[in-house]
């Protein structure tokens, strides 16, 4: 009986999810991960409006996964990034902006959850001359118009001693 109800909850699986591919990838070549809780950001410095505070602290902490192009790896780019797309196209997926263009890159925002209570809030930033990253902002009842807001604020939050300061370069 135990078996039927773990095959049956196993065959559920409607495929990838974002978590499996980072959990896949994070050791592979060419990938590098962060994973931080949103303290490592100093924002002591920084003067957040209530809505900008509301959204720091509804955000939980960040996951990162970054695939860097080299001369060895085009085709593998390729791939991994047309596997992240097709994860992101499953309809659980919401779609809240993009942007971008085919010269400099594009960007795709989504999230589980609603605009009002989002879970997790997704970008896939990709660069044909840099790679890809993919970021996972984690939290409790994240609001969208809030964490948009919290954008102009953290263009002024010190990166520098931070682990995340590889991955605002990456954004350079």
């Amino acid at each position: 009986m135990l078996a039927l109800i773990i095959t049956a909850f196993s065959s559920c699986n409607n495929g990838p999810t974002l978590q499996t591919y980072y959990v896949d990838n994070e050791l592979k070549p060419g990938f590098t991960t962060f994973d931080a809780p949103t303290s490592l950001i100093n924002v002591d410095k920084v003067e957040l409006t209530e809505q900008q505070e509301r959204a720091y602290k509804s955000v939980d902490k960040l996951n990162a996964l970054i695939f860097q192009i080299d001369e060895n790896n085009k085709e593998q780019y390729k791939v991994e990034l047309e596997k992240i797309k097709t994860i992101l196209k499953n309809p659980k997926y919401e779609e809240l902006m993009r942007g971008g263009n085919t010269a400099d890159g594009k960007f795709i925002v989504k999230f589980l959850g609603d605009v009002e209570s989002i879970d997790e809030l997704i970008v896939l930033g990709n660069a044909n001359d840099k790679g890809f990253a993919v970021i996972r902002i984690l939290g409790d009842d994240m609001n969208a118009n809030d964490l948009l807001s919290l954008r102009t604020a953290l263009d002024k939050a010190n990166f520098e001693s931070t682990d995340l300061n590889g991955l605002t370069d990456f954004f350079k």
